[in-house]
């Protein structure tokens, strides 16, 4: 799923007809983009998932029947090089959307975004960004301090990474990106791209979204820090 001569395929998940026609229309129209299938709820996003084995799934959080997090356990919830998970939602920030991420989901969007921003999320999910801009990350960090914290810290795995690594998964928990990353820490974005690569397989993550719950949830960030 990284190499882009083949376009990237997207499944798109939403109960409102009108709803999944427009982002299917819009994803259809874009370079390197193609629709893998569309589901109106969360069973059938499951079977597509596993009979069109898209790049990306589009994913509506509220639906009848099975809803979009509990599809999205079942498609991106066990790790590995399945499907990225777009959580689609109405509001800027609700609890399904904390949980969402937590299942294994790569980031959320508005329904209402622009065009051009769906298709840009779309593309970072296929290349295995997560979709953390500052704003989101500020919402998690508000979520954090609403609730207790669910994972137990892990010194081993934490005792594992080097300084300098330490120093990358913190400024990704406050949402810099690879290249203002680069520009704190005076070295190549490359550079900060390896590292990156380096924290997800020593703590067992999926990506930077799961990196950001694990640095505030075992108090390496604490909400509040700049």
């Amino acid at each position: 799923m990284t190499g882009r001569d083949s376009p990237i395929r997207v499944l798109v998940v939403d109960d409102q007809d009108l709803v999944r026609a427009g982002f299917c229309v819009i994803l259809a129209a874009a370079d390197g983009i193609e629709v893998a299938g569309e589901a109106g709820n969360g069973a059938d996003a499951v079977a597509l998932a596993q009979a069109e084995a898209p790049d990306v799934v589009l994913m509506d959080i509220r639906m009848a029947g099975m809803d979009g997090l509990a599809a999205t356990k079942l498609i991106a919830g066990t790790g590995g090089p399945g499907p990225k998970v777009v959580m689609l939602t109405t509001f800027g920030f609700d609890e399904y959307v904390y949980e969402a991420l937590r299942a294994g989901a790569s980031g959320f969007l508005l329904k209402d975004a622009p065009r051009h921003d769906l298709i840009a999320a779309v593309r970072a999910a296929a290349a295995g960004d997560a979709l953390l801009a500052p704003s989101v990350t500020r919402m998690l960090i508000e979520a954090f301090t609403r609730k207790p914290p669910a994972m137990a810290p892990s010194p081993a795995a934490l005792a594992s990474l080097t300084s300098r690594e330490r120093d990358i998964l913190r400024l990704i928990a406050r949402g810099r990106s690879n290249a203002e990353i680069a520009g704190d820490l005076v070295v190549s974005e490359a550079t900060v791209k390896t590292h990156v690569g380096h924290v997800l397989a020593k703590l067992g993550l999926r990506d930077r979204v799961q990196a950001v719950i694990l640095a505030y949830e075992t108090g390496m960030v604490v909400p509040g820090d700049n």
